[in-house]
């Protein structure tokens, strides 16, 4: 059986009060009452209401391969998730690469299975093609760089841990920051001249020439600056620390068989984040995540912040 049921914070504290209250003489750990049960967060990975994220796809998969009951419970964004899992309200979570860094930086929330990224660049910083600025040695308080969102990590994360590493800082007043809101409006702004510098990903001067509101220029009508290094992990499935060994290993042995290529077609927009072709890593260590707790640290990312 596949139950959804929506998940808040609050609800998350109501529930464990009631676990608390209702076990007197008995385990207080919640995941033990249901072992047989994988209890499975969800949250959803697009903004677009008419796009549906494969719920029963992903646990019929999973209750074939584990012989386990899922239960699928919808939360609101990526903290949600987090503090589920480590309460052990919930067994598992997937998520993208930073959430799944700074979850497993806690040590409060174990990876089970996570996907290496591809070894390509992930952001690139672009300039008009007649603008004076040539590189990153050229950027001034003067400057305004775009970015697209304080939570994008194409956007902002990685090209912000990019200029650090050229000695630039926003906070030490070495460029100023403009947030567009959106990929394509960092674009506008550059465009427009309301910004020097567009920070985004590499996906989009792929673009120019076509036509696309997306990328609004013509081809060679910009130029990237520098680019980041690349991802070292692309997704991430987080487990609880409160579940028995057996429902683990279970899950360790089930999730690369679910979340595969020959499920790709199936498994829709939960298969674009990790690479195809690509092996994912059993109960990786904390140090495949560490280069991206030191992005987030550099563009002053707590876990808290994350939506």
């Amino acid at each position: 059986m596949r139950l959804r049921a929506p998940l808040a914070l609050g609800a998350l504290a109501a529930a464990s009060a009631i676990l608390l209250a209702g076990c007197s003489g008995t385990s207080a750990d919640p995941a033990a009452a249901e072992d047989d049960v994988i209890r499975f967060a969800t949250l959803p990975l697009v903004d677009d209401p008419s796009v549906e994220t494969p719920i029963d796809e992903i646990a019929a998969l999973l209750e074939e391969e584990t012989g386990m009951r899922v239960e699928m419970t919808d939360v609101p964004n990526y903290s949600a998730v987090i503090e589920a899992v480590r309460a052990g309200h919930e067994d598992i979570g997937i998520m993208s690469a930073f959430p799944s860094a700074l979850a497993v930086n806690t040590g409060e929330v174990d990876a089970l299975v996570a996907w290496p990224g591809v070894d390509e660049p992930v952001s690139t910083c672009l300039v008009l093609d007649d603008a004076d600025i040539q590189s990153f040695d050229d950027i001034t308080a003067d400057t305004t760089i775009a970015f697209a969102d304080p939570n994008s990590s194409s956007g902002f994360y990685m090209p912000t841990y990019m200029l650090n590493e050229h000695g630039l800082r926003e906070d030490e007043g070495d460029f100023t920051v403009l947030f567009a809101g959106g990929h394509d409006r960092s674009f506008i702004a550059l465009k427009e001249g309301q910004a020097d510098i567009a920070c985004t990903s590499t996906i989009f001067p792929a673009m120019a020439g076509q036509g696309d509101p997306m990328f609004p220029f013509d081809e060679g009508e910009t130029r990237s600056i520098g680019e980041s290094i690349s991802m070292p992990v692309s997704m991430g499935v987080l487990g609880s620390q409160h579940m028995s060994a057996e429902k683990r290993a279970a899950l360790v042995d089930a999730i690369p068989r679910v979340f595969s290529d020959e499920n790709r077609d199936v498994l829709g927009m939960y298969m674009d984040g990790m690479p195809e072709g690509i092996e994912p890593i059993a109960e990786p260590g904390t140090d495949v995540f560490q280069p991206i707790v030191d992005i987030a640290a550099a563009a002053g990312v707590d876990i808290g912040d994350l939506e």
